[in-house]
């Protein structure tokens, strides 16, 4: 039987990765580094999903350049080194990932991540060979821009209609609702469904299971 849908595109953080915990950290430690004002979770949990600069300036309301660069910098070596806050797998995630592929589904990746640390995740998770393609932060641009998506489709040879797109953030609605592209959103992540429904998605599931069954039965995505 035909699929519905030729391409299935997630985010990562937050929607297969329990990330956010791990990211608040080190922009929190980032901060102290710089000494600037440490953010609160909820500020950094806003701004998850949107590549790392303009994540920072827009997190640190900046304009200057410098200031950025060195919060970056800093992110980076507490990402890699300092924090150890465990950054697992959504319980599920594999499993439904695992299933998808053997039904058949293409899988792919959008995400707000550099390539090095979506490999990396990729690596850690034994997951990369689930996916057929992908699009990280430092080769299209930065969400909400539809760029990563219309550069997947270019790829495939698919139109909008073809594809769906699965994610945590307001970002991840908005790049895939500016070109048609229908869209789920995730509760579980770092975004509140009443701001992932006003971009109309398709639905709103609360957790890994109910994703799994409804991206297993396409049919119910009305």
């Amino acid at each position: 039987m035909k699929k519905r849908y030729e391409l299935l595109i997630f985010d990562w953080d937050g929607t297969v990765m329990d990330s956010a915990a791990k990211i608040i950290s080190c922009m929190q430690q980032a901060a102290r580094h710089c000494d600037v004002a440490v953010p609160s979770p909820e500020a950094v949990s806003h701004i998850i999903g949107i590549s790392l600069k303009p994540a920072i300036m827009q997190l640190f309301n900046t304009q200057d350049d410098a200031l950025a660069e060195r919060l970056v910098l800093a992110y980076k070596e507490v990402y890699l080194g300092a924090d150890t806050t465990p950054c697992p797998l959504f319980a599920g995630a594999d499993s439904m990932l695992s299933e998808l592929v053997n039904a058949g589904n293409i899988l792919a990746v959008a995400t707000g991540k550099a390539r090095r640390g979506l490999n990396r995740a990729w690596q850690q998770t034994n997951t990369g060979h689930y996916f057929t393609t992908s699009r990280c932060a430092d080769e299209a641009e930065s969400k909400p821009s539809p760029d990563m998506l219309l550069q997947l489709l270019a790829e495939r040879h698919l139109i909008p209609e073809q594809a769906l797109m699965i994610g945590d953030t307001t970002y991840d609605m908005q790049m895939a609702q500016a070109i048609g592209m229908d869209r789920v959103g995730v509760s579980y992540g770092v975004h509140a469904p009443v701001n992932l429904a006003r971009h109309e998605p398709k639905a709103i599931v609360h957790s890994i299971a109910e994703l799994h069954q409804l991206l297993l039965a396409e049919d119910n995505i009305k």
